[in-house]
């Protein structure tokens, strides 16, 4: 069975990259860990904070990965330890965010157990450009179209 896609359309030209983007949102899902929070902290500037206690620096990475940010969380388990009881699990998680194109990370820290993660969205002027128009060079009776060289067949003998 075949997909069917919102960008099929020839007047759509180079939008393929935003139905993969959809596609790999839709396959992020529903995460529920960690609790995360995105402001808006100036006019082209976000915020991003993760809920990632018990996490320190050498446990945490942040990558971007072809306009997705991707943060993991390992927690390595003590052997040393012995627990009583343990309701605070040594858990690993995944957390991924598709960014816009041109979005920049500016930067990261870790505060008592909140991973803020900034983020820039440079303004976009729009641009205006020009085409120039070449003339052809013309073209022989073999390299015309079969309706070409017929129109312009008809076109003599009307005059």
């Amino acid at each position: 069975m075949s997909r069917l896609s919102l960008f099929n359309s020839p007047l759509l030209l180079g939008f393929d990259h935003f139905e993969r983007t959809l596609d790999r949102i839709s396959k992020t899902g529903s995460e529920g860990y960690p609790p995360y929070n995105i402001e808006q902290v100036g006019d082209a500037a976000l915020r991003i904070t993760l809920a990632v206690a018990g996490f320190g620096i050498d446990d945490l990475e942040i990558q971007i990965e072809d306009n997705q940010l991707v943060v993991r969380g390992r927690q390595q388990d003590d052997p040393d330890r012995i627990y009583l009881h343990r309701g605070i699990a040594a858990r690993q998680f995944q957390r991924s965010f598709v960014l816009a194109e041109g979005i920049e990370v500016t930067g990261a820290s870790l505060d008592n157990g909140l991973l803020s993660i900034d983020l820039t969205r440079p303004k976009v002027e729009p641009q205006v450009r020009s085409v120039p128009i070449q003339k052809a060079a013309p073209r022989s009776q073999a390299e015309r179209p079969n309706g070409a060289a017929e129109i312009a067949v008809t076109a003599k003998a009307k005059s």
